[in-house]
């Protein structure tokens, strides 16, 4: 009885080492990232990713950081090395939890990254793929504050170049900006951004 009592202590000691390197490990890569050390933070979330098997957040980070770059970069060896990088790690975190709002937000900004490459050539083609995605991370939850803003912030991008009524997208805006209020991340490392960049975005439409 002894020996299976310690063995049950060490196995609960054991889980709680494990949560704790965890949150250790996220906390350094978020840290770096704030810090403006993407090149390590991607790497830090590599190794989380390496060992956290069922858990799609390193990856999704992963995903996130290097699509932001893609937008960042004038470079088109980068940009496709980046977008290569990008779409791996969507993989791996949709793997791992299928039918994910957040990971399908990630995809759809994704594919708009890619058609600021070249919007001439793909523009048709990943303006429709965005908006599947939107749609879909819509229908799974229709009150998440990132698919709403983010929607609206790309449909705001056609209506501008088409000189179409951008109101529809800036009541959306301001929807968003109501969820987020009210949004609560299930985790400290949960995404749970996006907020300051949709107060901008109303601002600009009135």
């Amino acid at each position: 009885m002894k020996t299976i009592i310690t063995s049950i202590a060490i196995f609960i000691c054991s889980l709680l080492s494990a949560q704790t390197q965890y949150e250790k490990g996220m906390g350094k890569a978020m840290q770096l990232w704030r810090e403006g050390n993407k090149t390590e933070a991607v790497a830090t979330f590599e190794r989380i990713a390496s060992v956290e098997k069922t858990n799609w957040l390193p990856n999704y980070y992963i995903a996130f950081i290097n699509t932001i770059d893609v937008f960042e970069t004038k470079d088109k060896e980068k940009a496709s090395a980046l977008i290569t990088k990008a779409q791996d790690a969507i993989d791996n975190a949709t793997a791992i939890s299928p039918n994910n709002p957040e990971i399908m937000v990630v995809q759809a900004m994704l594919y708009t990254a890619i058609l600021v490459q070249d919007p001439m050539t793909t523009g048709q083609k990943y303006s429709a793929l965005v908006m599947e995605q939107y749609s879909k991370a819509l229908a799974i939850d229709s009150n998440n504050p990132r698919a709403v803003f983010s929607k609206a912030e790309f449909e705001i991008g056609g209506a501008k170049y088409w000189k179409t009524d951008t109101k529809p997208m800036c009541l959306a805006i301001a929807k968003s900006i109501e969820l987020f209020a009210n949004f609560k991340p299930e985790s400290q490392f949960h995404p749970n951004w996006g907020l300051d960049r949709a107060q901008t975005a109303l601002i600009s439409c009135k």
